[in-house]
């Protein structure tokens, strides 16, 4: 069983700036392979949106509303993951939640609230 640990967010004014951070472990102890790992943000009433992804070959991907404001970055081999979020806008609040992908399995953090004021 993977689980994830979140860390960042809070509350933060428009134009500025956050930092996400999310490690997988694995409960039991036993190795396991991490194939991607990504943020996806939902906010009341609206289904869980992708925001960014990074895969275990080093590709990224980001959701249209967040391209050239935020970065993921990481590890896969480690299990960790970043996400540096700028200039944000009062539309990325929400909560954020991590997500690994473990032998075609999916796997989701608590998730942590980030809300910008305008």
């Amino acid at each position: 069983q993977v689980q994830l640990v979140e860390s960042g967010g809070g509350l933060v004014q428009a134009g500025g700036s956050l930092r996400l951070s999310c490690a997988a472990s694995e409960a039991s102890g036993s190795p396991f392979t991490v194939n991607a790992m990504g943020w996806y943000r939902q906010t009341p009433g609206k289904r869980r949106d992708v925001v960014a992804v990074l895969t275990s070959g080093g590709g990224a991907h980001y959701g249209d509303s967040v391209k050239n404001r935020f970065t993921i970055s990481g590890n896969i081999g480690e299990n960790t993951i970043n996400l540096q979020m700028n200039n944000l806008k009062p539309e990325d609040t929400g909560v954020y939640y991590c997500n690994a992908i473990e032998r075609g399995n999916d796997y989701w953090g608590q998730g942590t609230q980030v809300t910008v004021s305008s």
